[in-house]
């Protein structure tokens, strides 16, 4: 029973590691893979076809090339924005949990508040006074997503610093910032990735939201700003599947592989996770 929840475990991560490679590459050769110039107007309104494979938009503009280039700046929006969030949240968890006392009362009183307000409306809020930008997007939403790491953390964090390694590196006389980085830290390294992998993928969502609402970057040819242009030119109208469907069915994918190579990175950390699955 073992043997096999493991196989399966891992044939899961081997199907989404796979299917995320297949977009990380597009994203990264999407200059040769693009039949066309994006940018380049055509007749408008094409139907599918050989020569444009989702066939134009309202403008003229190749969809299958906009959403190769699609992948490239959705995929970049999540990386970057689950590196800030994770950044931040792995910073105040390690300092919270491991130095406790009024500095762990006050960072987990701020992770509170984060954590109270909903998400959504707290980062269309900032992003309407921010004004639509690539970049501004990213750095809503990684100033919105960490505190689910902090806690994380800082829980992971109480365990280790009563742990007898730390106990004894403290006794030579090794500093609190030494023992962080020497010893606790590479401890929390599989959680930390996991989190920030699952951080990605709530990270692309939520900038395919704002794009469809119209709060990200006009100029930043991402899948949510596809669908938005769908929305809003006539694409649902005109029932023209090949414009809206694909990028929808880009950003499922790749956050559910993103989702599976993370369930198995921490089912990997954890041991309760594991013993659970065995069972």
């Amino acid at each position: 029973m073992r043997l096999t929840s493991h196989v399966k475990q891992n044939r899961l991560a081997l199907v989404g590691a796979a299917t995320l490679a297949v977009f990380v590459l597009g994203a990264v050769f999407a200059d040769v893979l693009m039949p066309h110039d994006p940018w380049r107007h055509f007749q408008p309104f094409m139907s599918p076809s050989g020569a444009h494979l989702l066939g134009t938009d309202d403008v003229g503009r190749d969809i299958f090339s906009e959403l190769i280039l699609g992948a490239r700046v959705s995929l970049s929006v999540g990386i970057l924005a689950g590196l800030l969030a994770v950044s931040i949240g792995v910073l105040v968890g390690l300092l919270a949990g491991f130095r406790r006392g009024l500095l762990d009362e006050v960072l987990m009183g701020l992770t509170d508040i984060v954590l109270v307000i909903p998400a959504l409306p707290l980062i269309i809020l900032v992003s309407v006074y921010l004004g639509p930008g690539m970049w501004h997007t990213l750095l809503v939403i990684g100033l919105v997503f960490w505190p689910s790491t902090a806690r994380v953390i800082r829980s992971h964090v109480l365990s280790i610093r009563q742990s007898g390694y730390v106990e004894s590196a403290r006794a030579l006389g090794a500093g609190d910032g030494w023992i962080m980085y020497r010893h606790v830290l590479p401890n929390v390294l599989p959680l930390l990735l996991a989190k920030f992998v699952l951080t990605v993928a709530a990270a692309m969502l939520m900038e395919a939201s704002l794009s469809f609402l119209g709060l990200g970057d006009p100029m930043a040819k991402s899948w949510g700003m596809m669908l938005h242009y769908a929305f809003a030119r006539g694409g649902f109208i005109r029932e023209m599947w090949w414009w809206y469907l694909p990028p929808g069915l880009c950003i499922g994918l790749c956050i559910l592989a993103l989702t599976l190579i993370s369930f198995s990175i921490e089912e990997g950390s954890d041991p309760r996770l594991r013993r659970a699955l065995d069972r």
